[in-house]
Formats: C-alpha cells, structure tokens, sequence
C-alpha cells in the first residue's frame, strides 16, 4: 500500500475541514497537531482550499495534508501543486483517478457499491471512501462489501462522529474514519482553535483505545 495511506491508516481518522478564511489554515493545523492529529483533508468547497493547503504545507511540511471534494482533473492539478499529498473524491470518476493514478498521485475515490468497487479495483487501487457512510448503511453495508471484496480497505466518511467510530474501526477492512466532528465549520469561522485542539484530543484518545 502507498506510504502515504499507511500514515492515514496509522492515525486512523482524517479531519474533513472546510475553510473559507485562509487565514485561519495555518492555526487551525496548528490545532490539529497539538491535538495529536498531524493530518487534514481540506475540501474543495471553498475558494480558498488551494491557498489553505498552500499555507499549511509552508508551515508544517511533514503534516500529512490532502485535498477533498475533488471533482475535476484541474482541482487535482491545483491541490498537487499547493502542496496535497493525497486527493479525496465523493464519488468515483474515472477521469479523475486515471489521472491521479498516471500521475502517482495517492487518491481515494468515494463508493457505494459493489460495481464502483470493481472499477476502483481495475485501477490498481486499494482504498475506497465509503461515502457517505451512515446514509448507505454504515457498518453493516461496509461488512457486506467486504464479504466478495477483502482485498479493499474502506475508509467511511459521512456521519461519522465520537460515538461510532469505536464501531467502524472495530471492522478489519476499515483503514480510517474521515470526519468533521472534531473540526466544525462553526469553530473555524470563530477561530476556536483551543476547543479543535479539545475535541480533536478527545477523538485521538477514543480511536486509540
């Protein structure tokens, strides 16, 4: 497996962050790390993402940053070029992990079910976001895909939060958690960065129980 989705699967739970305000890109990886998180995925969602992964990656080289909601061959350009080590899809377009998998650029594209699997499989990949999570079953549908596909790690994001990850990771083909529980959009904008560090803390010493 590429080293860079072997530290996703050590740290076992990736902060799914929104930033509008680049501003606040490098305190709020500050946060993280002090909570004992070295790693974000910054999404796509906003017009600043680039230039957040851009100030992050100038401050704090070894953390392991990556880009989400990544929906075109152009984003992933832009990500690569700011900095992101690793690029994250909702769904799974074959432009853009062809792309990606040319260009030996880690992605984890979004799936959800057993076709979408067998063409993140003819791609060479080993990893699959199972998005979004909770909506499509959780634990249970991720169990069932496991069944006829045990050579794929899943990584469940959407609807994961403090009281089930414990659930997810306890299922041998769950690599990570991807999440936003610890890294509210509400923090962010109020520059709460002292209750990301508590809460990304609290969420450190659940997954690692």
């Amino acid at each position: 497996m590429n080293t860079v989705l072997e530290e996703i699967g050590r740290l076992k739970l990736l902060p799914v962050i929104k930033i509008r305000d680049a501003e606040k890109a490098v305190p709020l990886a500050d946060a993280l790390i002090k909570g004992g998180l070295p790693a974000a995925e910054v999404t796509f969602r906003t017009s600043c993402a680039a230039e957040a992964i851009k100030r992050i990656t100038a401050v704090f080289p070894n953390m392991l940053v990556g880009a989400g909601t990544v929906l075109t061959v152009e984003q992933v350009d832009a990500a690569v070029d700011a900095g992101a080590k690793f690029i994250v899809s909702p769904g799974l377009n074959p432009k853009i992990v062809g792309y990606c998998v040319e260009n030996n650029v880690p992605v984890v594209p979004g799936i959800v079910t057993p076709g979408e699997i067998e063409t993140a499989l003819s791609f060479g990949l080993e990893v699959v976001k199972f998005f979004p999570a909770e909506a499509y079953g959780g634990v249970k549908t991720i169990k069932a895909l496991s069944a006829p596909y045990g050579m794929i790690k899943f990584m469940p994001t959407g609807g994961v939060n403090a009281e089930n990850i414990k659930t997810y990771l306890a299922c041998p083909s769950v690599l990570a958690c991807g999440g936003s529980f610890m890294v509210k959009d509400s923090l962010i904008d109020e520059g709460n960065f002292e209750e990301i560090t508590r809460l990304t803390e609290n969420a450190m010493s659940i997954v690692n129980v």
